[in-house]
Parts: structure tokens; C-alpha cells; sequence
């Protein structure tokens, strides 16, 4: 007997309807319910996805707000400064690196912040001036996240029982032969030579300030420059490594994560001396009200620990640390793998964007010079 598809059909069709009504007035009452758009700029891709994860969606889930994600940070500062210039500053929240966060709170485009007033305490009642790590809060910036240029070493080109551990080995060449992959640049470069030379980390930016600390640097890269390739994109270090070109290779440490644990390379990451970064949040001026609150939730300890679950770049609070737990993906324990975990940032160095402001074109063109020798 053939069915009455039209008699069939009509439950049916009264329950999408009743369902899609349902979901339009959800919607509405959603967008009833929403309180404000935050047009916050990042810098794209994975970086941007682990924001996305941490912060946005559970901040959206609480409120009600609308956030719209802007790849636009590899520019923001000329994007500020052109927004200013209009009188139509259409950015919330700006996520910039410190050199240009210094410049653009100097130029009047981001609003100074009073940290402990708008940033939420340490789980145990410690002020956050107290709990984020040196140098992650400027007059106008606050940082979230650390990351760091380090070297890596292909551990399989090594005996088991002479792994090299320190930047004094990247530069013996006796006891740790093999071809180098650095940088086609002075930054990290000469603080490495510095160090592997003898000079304190504390230091070596006071020492490459004067003549004498820069023919020493020099002078200790000679040491090995004929058996180093140089490399310009990110990408080339973990290839090098693994193509066994090079035995160790100066890195992004995210980078080297990857391979690791995508790839399964047998890398292994020398935290000692790494030369650190920071990367956080400016606020335009004007904004600090409309995320005022958002940025004391996107900032607090467990935001930070949750982001380290999408991404090897640590937490820059000292007590997101002991909450970072594992790689949402791969189930893989992050701790370790942070440039932030204690026993990884006993030897660390703060990259001195103020130096390199003021340096780097005098550098940039003495590296140069040095490298066609």
C-alpha cells in the first residue's frame, strides 16, 4: 500500500517548523541578549585560533557579547595611527608586541593602564603587578603570552651520553661537531656569542652597548662561521634539522613543538639562554571602558593557563603556570614545553626592545658587513 506522503509528511513539517521557531526566537533572544561587538585585532592563524579557544567563546557564553576577530597585528600600530588620524577608531582591543606598544602610548594612541586596578589578582590574593613576569606590564600594555627564540639540536646526531645542554655548546665545535642554522641577523645572535663567552646574562645588553662588546661578540661568531647556514623564514629550522643538514638550528620554540610532537622529530630544545619575548593587549584610546572587562577576564591566571592547552607559548603569570595541563589535541603534558616553566626559564634573557630600537639599523648593517668577510 502506498503511503500518503502528504498526510505523512504534515507531522513532520509542523515539527521543522516548530523547531525552526524555536531557533529563531533562541537567536533573537541571543542577540537580545548580546551586550556589546568587541572588534579585538590578533595576529591570525593558530596564534589567533588559541585566543579564540580560551578567551572569546567562554566570553561570549557568559555575556552575551559579539566578538569580531581581526588579523591585522603585524600592522596595528600604522592601523592606529591611521584610525587617530581619521577620528574613527573602529578597534576595542589590539594585540601588539611591546617595541610598538612603547611607541604607540608615547604617541597618545593607546590608554595608559593602572594594572592591579584592572587586572585581576593571583588565585591567591597576589596583586598582579606582583604575579606577571619581568617586563610583561608597560605603561600602556599588558603581556599574555611568552615565547622565545631558542636553539634546537637534532638529538640523534648526538651520543645518548654527550646531549649538548647549553649555548657554551652550540659554539664548541670539538666536542659538538656538526653544521649550525642561525638566524641571518644580529638580534639573539650576539647576546648568544656574549654569553657563550663568558658575560653575564644580566649583562650583555649593557656590553653590546659599547664598542668593546660588540667586537666580542663578533669575535666569538668567527669562532664558527664557517660551518653555519643562515636562515630567514621560520619554517627552515625544524626542515634543517630534520633533513640532518644541521645539528642544531636556531628556532622559534613553537616551531620546534610542532615538529615534535606532529612530526615526531627527535629535537630537543636548549632553554639555556633563551632570549624571550612578549606579546599582549593595548587598549585604543577611548576603548577602556567598552573592555574593561574583558580584559580583566581574558587576563586572569586560568585564561592564561587554558591558552597554553592550544599553543607552546607560557603564560605570563607565575600562577597560570602550575595550571597548564595538556595539548587539547594530543593529550600531550604542555608544562615542559613552555618557555615559562621554572626549570626552562632559570637562564632566560628578556629581548631589550628599547636596545634594539635604538641599535638595530647600526647592527643590522655591521652583521652585514661582517657576513660578507
Amino acid at each position: 500500500m502506498k503511503p500518503n506522503t502528504q498526510q505523512a509528511g504534515k507531522p513532520a513539517l509542523k515539527l521543522m517548523v516548530c523547531a525552526v521557531a524555536g531557533a529563531s526566537v533562541m537567536g533573537l533572544a541571543s542577540v537580545a541578549q548580546a551586550q556589546q561587538t568587541l572588534n579585538i585585532v590578533s595576529w591570525g592563524g593558530a596564534y589567533s585560533m588559541s585566543q579564540q579557544r580560551a578567551y572569546h567563546e567562554p566570553w561570549m557564553e557568559k555575556t552575551g557579547d559579539n566578538i569580531v576577530n581581526i588579523d591585522r597585528s603585524a600592522n596595528a600600530l600604522a592601523g592606529l595611527r591611521a584610525q587617530s588620524q581619521a577620528g574613527n577608531v573602529t578597534w576595542d582591543l589590539v594585540d601588539m608586541l611591546p617595541a610598538d606598544a612603547m611607541i604607540a602610548c608615547a604617541e597618545g594612541l593607546i590608554e595608559p593602564l593602572d594594572h592591579d586596578e584592572l587586572l585581576a589578582p593571583a588565585p591567591d590574593g597576589t596583586p598582579a603587578s606582583e604575579d606577571f613576569v619581568d617586563g610583561a606590564l608597560g605603561e600602556c600594555f599588558v603581556a599574555s603570552i611568552v615565547y622565545s627564540n631558542i636553539v634546537a639540536f637534532n638529538s640523534s646526531m648526538f651520543p645518548e651520553d654527550k646531549q649538548p645542554s647549553t649555548i657554551q655548546d652550540v659554539f664548541d665545535l670539538e666536542n659538538y661537531p656538526g653544521q649550525r642554522a642561525l638566524m641571518r641577523r644580529p638580534i639573539n645572535n650576539m647576546e648568544w656569542a656574549l654569553i657563550a663567552d663568558g658575560v653575564d646574562r644580566e649583562d650583555v645588553y649593557d656590553m653590546l652597548e659599547t664598542e668593546e662588546g660588540i667586537q666580542r661578540a663578533f669575535a666569538k661568531l668567527d669562532t664558527i662561521k664557517d660551518h653555519v647556514i643562515w636562515w630567514e623564514e621560520g619554517s627552515q629550522p625544524p626542515q634543517l634539522l630534520a633533513d640532518r643538514e644541521v645539528a642544531f638550528a636556531s628556532a622559534y620554540n613553537g616551531r620546534i613543538f610542532d615538529a615534535m610532537v606532529s612530526e615526531n622529530q627527535p629535537f630537543e630544545i636548549i632553554w639555556d639562554a633563551q632570549v624571550f619575548e612578549l606579546d599582549g593587549w593595548v587598549v585604543p584610546t577611548g576603548k577602556l571602558d567598552k573592555v574593561r572587562d574583558y580584559l580583566h577576564f581574558a587576563t586572569d591566571t586560568q585564561r592564561l593557563a587554558d591558552q597554553a592547552q592550544y599553543i607552546s607559548y607560557g603564560p605570563a603569570r607565575y600562577s597560570s603556570s602550575d595550571k597548564v595541563s595538556v595539548h587539547a589535541e594530543t593529550g600531550i603534558d604542555m608544562m615542559p614545553h613552555m618557555p615559562t616553566f621554572p626549570p626552562n626559564f632559570a637562564t632566560a634573557i628578556q629581548k631589550d626592545d628599547e636596545f634594539w630600537a635604538d641599535y638595530s639599523d647600526e647592527l643590522n648593517q655591521r652583521f652585514d658587513a661582517w657576513l660578507a668577510q
